[in-house]
This record gives C-alpha cells, sequence and structure tokens, in this order.
C-alpha cells in the first residue's frame, strides 16, 4: 500500500541523511493502546477521570510529562510518580498482549543492507524495549544505539532522547521515524526531518500538522521512501 498522502522528502528541503531514529512503540511494536490502557486503569485506581480519547492522544509522550498533561500540576506534585509506577505495573501485565508489526524486521535489516545507521531512540522503560526486540527477533547489537527513559532527564516531545540517541550512534544526520505528534515535535525541535507512521493512531494530517515531511501507512514502507529520498540525493 503507498503512504498516505505523503509530504516532502529532500525536494521539499531536507538534506541527506546517514541516520535512521526510529521510536518503538506503535512505530515497531503494536502497543499504544495497550499503553493506553495502562494509563486508565492507573489513573482509575485515584479515581481520576480522563477522556479515553486524551489518553490516546497523549500516548508517545513520556510519562514525567504525560500525567501533568493529562491532569494538572496539582496532581502530578501530588500522585505523579504513583500514578507511573501504577501505569507501569499495569502494563507490564498486558506486555504479553504486544504483537510487532508485520514487516518491521525486515524493514530494519533493509535499512542496515542500505548503510544506514540505526538506532532506537525510546524515552520508554528499558525493559519494555527489550521485551519489544524479542517479539521482533532482533539483536540490541545490530543498533548503533538503544535508548531508554534513564538517558535523558526529559522525555518527548523535549528533543533529549533524540539527541542523545544521535550522539551515541556516532551519525551526523537523522531523520526520526516516529507514529506519535510528538515524535515529530520532538524532531523538530532538533532540526531533524521526522517520518510519521500512522499505526500509532494519528492521522495523516495530524502527524503532517506537527511537522512530518513525509507520512506512511506503516513502518515496512519506510526503505523504499528512503532509498527514493537517497536516488534524489
Amino acid at each position: 500500500m503507498t503512504s498516505a498522502g505523503t509530504s516532502g522528502g529532500p525536494g521539499h528541503g531536507v538534506g541527506p541523511v546517514d541516520t535512521v531514529l526510529l521510536d518503538v512503540d506503535g512505530t515497531l511494536v503494536d502497543s499504544t493502546y495497550l499503553h493506553a490502557l495502562a494509563w486508565q486503569r492507573s489513573f482509575g485506581t485515584h479515581d481520576i477521570v480522563v477522556p479515553w480519547w486524551r489518553v490516546h492522544r497523549a500516548v508517545g509522550m513520556g510519562g514525567d510529562q504525560l500525567v501533568g498533561h493529562l491532569t494538572d500540576d496539582a496532581v502530578e506534585a501530588d500522585l505523579g510518580d504513583r500514578l507511573r509506577d501504577e501505569w507501569e505495573r499495569q502494563y507490564r501485565r498486558l506486555v504479553d498482549e504486544v504483537n510487532p508489526f508485520a514487516g518491521a524486521a525486515d524493514a530494519v535489516k533493509a535499512l542496515l543492507d542500505k548503510g544506514f545507521t540505526v538506532a532506537l531512540a525510546s524515552s520508554g522503560q528499558q525493559e519494555f524495549t527489550d521485551a519489544a526486540l524479542k517479539l521482533l527477533r532482533l539483536n540490541k547489537s545490530a543498533f548503533a544505539a538503544v535508548t531508554s527513559a534513564d538517558d535523558s532527564e526529559s522525555s518527548k516531545p523535549d528533543p533529549g532522547i533524540l539527541a542523545t540517541a544521535l550522539r551515541r550512534s556516532g551519525g551526523k544526520a537523522a531523520v526520526v521515524v516516529g507514529d506519535s505528534v510528538w515524535d515529530a515535535e520532538a524532531a523538530a525541535a532538533m532540526d531533524a526531518p521526522c517520518i510519521g507512521v500512522r499505526t500509532g493512531g494519528f492521522s495523516a494530517a495530524e502527524l503532517r500538522d506537527a511537522g512530518c515531511v513525509e507520512v506512511i501507512d506503516s513502518i515496512d514502507e519506510l526503505p523504499a521512501v528512503l532509498q527514493r529520498w537517497q536516488a534524489v540525493d
């Protein structure tokens, strides 16, 4: 299937890239809605009601920012850490229901075969990234860098985790690939192009409005997009 309303590429002001910074949840594995469920259950333990659509739209933002974003500063100050701890417990119960996206592992291998430096730029918990890699049957050693929540003081949409992944990978010019508007905002903050993937539930219009230069329906389309970029270069 062709990408849903693609826009951008080198012909639209994007220079050559040598490094691909991949998000994990919602991009390589189908976990976005399970994260939303875990957050809903966490809020429910404290009788906090947040509409489902708002919870879903916040997934991809780091937990250090999500609680305040969905509630207010008072809830963050009083309950933030407990809500995050409860989310972690709830998601751990759901993690066995996560599935890899079709073609995700092959897409990563194709990028490596094409000579790209590939890094996982996740601000999630390391144990959940490890679980995703196991599902994908990919070794951590295949990646030039793998980040987690412990690697930056602030999570997406702050660009810190992306900058850390790029620095550790040894790459010079990166493209960010993610499924949420938070990935796009983080990429824009470090002046990197972003390719949006619709598998996190955001529409093509939302991803483009957040700054994505291209939008694809699934991760298996990514190698062809980047090959086209290289051809233009």
